[in-house]
């Protein structure tokens, strides 16, 4: 009797202790199906960056606001890195490094393209799941990078002086060709699109 009575004091938190813990692998599982596919495995285009964001919020528009500041922030990180990957092709064939003019002049002008990215991306895709009072937005924020490169042009060309140094080089000959090739995209997007 005294083993029946052991049994089922030790039995009975292991049993309330399975049932919680059951509904929680549920509850896990509905919050996974809530996650969109191209949150998991952002899309990739060469003439587009992306960036993916999540917020929570007791607000929906909140939620969404937040999870798109997110997405731009990194959209601007990416172009802080192509920026400066384009500087340090501008440093070895002009020797921009050298000319600290000319270096100021041109991190101004990739500041200005940061800021117009920013302003620039649209959101592709969004999702909203809502979890208990709290909603859940998701979302994916694209940029054209051909609107980059014609930003980054047109600042180098606003300054006489960068715009001279700058003009010879082969650096600055592949930017103006990765801007005629969005000039021309646009122009067949705009075509798809009547």
């Amino acid at each position: 009797m005294r083993s029946k009575i052991l049994f089922c004091l030790f039995s009975l938190p292991l049993i309330f202790i399975l049932a919680c813990g059951g509904s929680q692998t549920l509850k896990t599982t509905a919050e996974d199906n809530c996650i969109p596919a191209w949150y998991t495995t952002i899309p990739q285009d060469p003439n587009y960056l992306f960036a993916v964001s999540t917020a929570n919020s007791r607000d929906l528009g909140l939620a969404t606001d937040k999870a798109v500041t997110s997405a731009r922030a990194e959209i601007g990180r990416q172009m802080e890195v192509r920026i400066q990957s384009l500087q340090k092709r501008f440093d070895e064939e002009v020797g921009l490094a050298e000319d600290s003019e000319l270096r100021q002049m041109f991190t101004q002008a990739t500041k200005t393209v940061v800021s117009a990215t920013l302003s620039g991306s649209r959101v592709r895709e969004q999702k909203h799941c809502r979890q208990g009072q709290t909603w859940q937005a998701f979302v994916l924020v694209e940029y054209p990078i051909g609107a980059a490169n014609q930003a980054l042009l047109e600042q180098i060309k606003q300054n006489q002086n960068m715009y001279t140094r700058f003009r010879a080089s082969e650096t600055f000959k592949e930017l103006e060709d990765e801007v005629k090739k969005f000039e021309e995209w646009k122009s067949r997007q705009a075509r798809q699109n009547q």
